[in-house]
């Protein structure tokens, strides 16, 4: 992607190199809740013969979250990071101790969601191969290249899967951690979620989705119980039901300008998506209106 200063004459911004991969590490842990909405544990955790660069825990997933940086481009992403999913599944209660005694938290093991535990490797660059690898749809590690500018600036982009269709348990079965992992470990596809609606609430979930993928630049990323549609954090929430779906605005109370009153107030009610603003649609009727709530969300939650 090609950057360009546009003071005065049109100038291209050249990238510089990272020195050192704890370059990369200082600048990500200390921007860890800005880039990621993560919580940082702990650098350099130490563990089996094992080293994680850094551990962090995903609030929203309820899970942890193993952050690996590379310089160089020699090494099998795949192998690694079940490597260390494989390290945290067999020892939890070293993970959850770690948590508690660096965050103050009291954590238990029943609290942490493992199904949702990940691996993301952060690069400058990833080989063809590594990004090939990672092309399966239920592979819980992810790739993301950091750029670093002449002009102060630094940009983190994923490595999108694509069109991803073969499950990671088809290779899984050769080997034994990696099939242990796959067991326990679940990452969940749009697809799955969409396909628990009758045919008339999967039109309408696919009517909603274009005009808010519209909108602006959001991303479309399934969680255990809902779609999230997210810019700098999560914009709107849909969980998808055999004749209806319910949708959370990701605002909070009070922020929420709903004239005709057909959001309720869940600020103390248990409920999946973010926000304190919930809806329950079977139809269309009011789709543009139900457009103008989500933008008030994307205008405050915006990258």
């Amino acid at each position: 992607m090609a950057l360009f200063n546009i003071s005065g004459k049109f100038e291209p911004i050249k990238e510089k190199d990272f020195k050192l991969e704890k370059e990369i590490q200082e600048l990500t842990e200390k921007n860890l809740k800005t880039i990621f909405g993560f919580d940082f544990i702990r650098r350099e955790f130490s563990l089996n013969n094992f080293r994680i660069d850094t551990l962090a825990y995903d609030k929203e997933n309820k899970s942890f979250v193993i952050i690996e940086y590379k310089r160089d481009k020699n090494f099998s992403v795949v192998d690694q990071g079940y490597a260390y999913l494989s390290l945290m599944l067999n020892n939890k209660a070293d993970f959850i101790l770690e948590c508690n005694d660096n965050k103050s938290t009291s954590l238990k093991r029943d609290d942490v969601d493992w199904t949702q535990s990940k691996v993301i490797f952060i690069s400058p660059g990833f080989t063809t191969y590594q990004k090939e690898a990672i092309n399966f749809k239920d592979l819980p590690i992810e790739l993301w290249e950091i750029k670093l500018f002449e002009n102060q600036t630094v940009s983190y982009e994923q490595i999108k899967k694509v069109n991803a269709k073969e499950s990671i348990r088809t290779v899984s079965r050769k080997d034994i951690d990696m099939e242990k992992v796959s067991k326990e470990i679940k990452v969940y596809t749009e697809q799955e979620h969409v396909e628990r609606g009758s045919d008339e609430i999967k039109e309408l979930y696919e009517k909603f989705k274009t005009n808010i993928l519209n909108l602006d630049d959001i991303e479309v990323k399934p969680k255990k119980y809902y779609v999230a549609f997210t810019s700098r954090t999560n914009i709107v929430d849909f969980h998808i039901q055999k004749y209806s779906i319910k949708i959370w605005i990701n605002l909070s109370k009070g922020g929420l300008d709903d004239p005709k009153k057909i959001s309720r107030d869940v600020s103390n009610i248990g409920h999946w998506g973010n926000g304190d603003y919930e809806l329950q649609v079977s139809s269309d009727d009011d789709l543009e209106y139900i457009l103008s709530l989500i933008k008030q969300s994307l205008k405050k939650n915006k990258r």
